[in-house]
């Protein structure tokens, strides 16, 4: 079922803490909700931890939005799920879809490149439908809520952080307000920054869901509202699934943005019996799909649910392949037993060579686990994506051609090289305000114009374009080695999988790889 279309569904119990159990009904819902991934520059990847138009055609899932409406049609609302990036869709035909659904509420995700534009399309919203109330979500309106809701003529209100029982709430008051609250029932909504005349008003935070099992399964959301084709992860075979059996990350790596604006650093838990049943909802809803990618910050950060889960997975004889996100200290006895359970690829967090730049971050490892690591993947058939990061404090040219060294030696399946990229809401972009590196009156480039990632700040020793220009040299000296375009040719050429996926992310990564690309993104 193609995004967009209109369905109205009521939660009619709960099984031994398992998902919730939908039947459609014919009543007239409570509230009609737009929910809007705002269009942007075209394949506009907002709901990735850094977002961009990708090098490789990366276009995540919007699993949070997705997670927000399961909840809202559990509540008895309807939705009209709209992916703009994902189908194509401007500005003028986006509101064209939410002016025939005459929403009530519309909830807009945000990410820090593409505020103006986010803000721009709930002004538009607002003119256009002048009784919806507008509200933004996700992390950038999480960490600076005050300035979104000063935007002239901009959103209603914000609902931060974790966000699905925020709305929930809100269209509950609205509901019962016929859309124009009183203060005091918006005062009562844990999590909701909003406007009161000219003043803005931040309630408490919501505490972080602790029962992720009374979360409905967002997979039954995808089924009738989006079209997984649309969506593609190089590091999953294509056609994927995106689901995650955690939320939060115990780790305190100063860069990386979910944990720090949307989930937090404390680690909760779906139980193994309720993933393993949306596991099995996701093999029979969609037959098209060829993985599941688990976007948990980090899968493997309790090693024994872990191997619960994929012991569960082969007791079920639940057979497909997957991919997660890991650290790069995990025991190769436990890769192992991924690997038995239908893994396929571990996307991993390796950053720098360099162990004074790794502790300055908080990263919790040292250079030489990343070589252990790669021996025990290889040892059992793992493929591994490995995650660089360029110009963090500390960085010089020469620490940074180290990365570079290590990350070719390493023998990945594949690289992303990035420039550090300071979100706010982040501790390292606190840092680079208070060192200077950052400008505050004057607004970021975080995207070149083609979309690509751009790098914000330099350092103590390099420049911005020091860095780009690192992160250029790193993708050539990795993706053009001839043993590696070897590598890659044998590996498409043994599985159909392979080669769609090699073909699809190829032939948009490969004039990145020409020298200059940097300078005519």
């Amino acid at each position: 079922m193609l995004q967009g279309q209109l369905f109205v569904w009521k939660a009619t119990g709960k099984v031994d803490k398992g998902p919730t159990m939908l039947r459609q009904e014919s009543a007239r819902p409570a509230l009609r909700v737009l929910l809007l991934n705002p269009p942007f520059l075209p394949r506009f990847s907002r709901p990735q931890r850094s977002p961009a138009v990708t090098r490789s055609g990366t276009l995540y899932l919007p699993l949070w939005l997705a997670s927000c409406g399961a909840v809202l049609e559990e509540a008895g609302h309807e939705v009209l799920f709209l992916d703009a990036p994902a189908e194509g869709l401007d500005l003028e035909r986006t509101l064209a879809r939410a002016t025939g659904f005459a929403p009530d509420l519309a909830v807009l995700d945000t990410s820090t490149p593409s505020i103006a534009a986010d803000l721009d399309a709930a002004r538009t919203i607002k003119a256009r439908l002048p009784g919806c109330y507008v509200v933004l979500v996700g992390p950038h309106a999480s960490a600076r809520p005050d300035d979104c809701l000063a935007a002239p003529a901009g959103p209603d209100a914000v609902a931060r952080r974790e966000y699905d029982y925020t709305v929930r709430d809100l269209a509950r008051v609205l509901a019962a307000s016929d859309g124009a609250p009183a203060a005091g029932a918006l005062a009562g909504i844990a999590g909701l920054s909003w406007r009161e005349g000219e003043a803005v008003r931040h309630n408490p935070d919501r505490p972080f869901l602790d029962d992720l099992d009374a979360l409905p399964f967002v997979s039954r959301f995808y089924r009738r509202h989006l079209d997984i084709r649309r969506y593609f992860n190089p590091n999953a075979a294509y056609p994927m699934v995106t689901l995650v059996t955690s939320r939060g990350c115990p780790g305190g790596c100063t860069f990386c943005l979910y944990p720090q604006t949307m989930t937090g650093h404390r680690l909760r838990k779906r139980s193994v019996d309720n993933v393993l049943e949306e596991i099995t909802t996701v093999l029979a809803d969609f037959p098209e799909a060829r993985s599941i990618f688990f976007e948990d910050d980090t899968l493997t950060a309790d090693l024994d649910r872990c191997l619960a889960l994929c012991d569960g997975i082969r007791t079920r004889g639940l057979r497909f392949t997957w991919t997660a996100n890991a650290r790069a200290d995990l025991p190769g006895a436990v890769m192992r037993r991924l690997r038995e359970a239908g893994c396929r690829l571990l996307c991993v967090g390796f950053e720098s060579a360099d162990a004074g730049v790794l502790r300055t971050i908080r990263k919790g490892l040292a250079p030489g686990a990343a070589r252990r690591f790669m021996r025990d993947a290889r040892a059992c058939g793992l493929r591994i994506h490995g995650c660089w990061m360029f110009g963090l404090p500390g960085d010089t040219r020469e620490s940074i051609l180290r990365s570079i060294d290590l990350a070719c030696s390493l023998g990945t399946d594949t690289a992303q090289f990035y420039p550090v990229i300071p979100y706010p809401g982040t501790a390292i972009h606190a840092e680079y305000l208070s060192r200077g590196w950052l400008d505050p009156t004057t607004p970021a480039r975080w995207l070149t114009p083609a979309g690509n990632h751009a790098c914000v700040a330099g350092n103590e020793t390099l420049s911005p374009t020091a860095i780009e220009a690192l992160c250029a040299l790193a993708r050539r000296r990795f993706y053009l080695r001839p043993g590696y375009l070897a590598h890659r040719l044998a590996a498409a050429m043994t599985s159909p999988d392979e080669l769609r996926r090699t073909f699809r992310a190829g032939r948009r990564f490969i004039r990145h790889l020409l020298p200059g690309a940097m300078a005519r993104s």
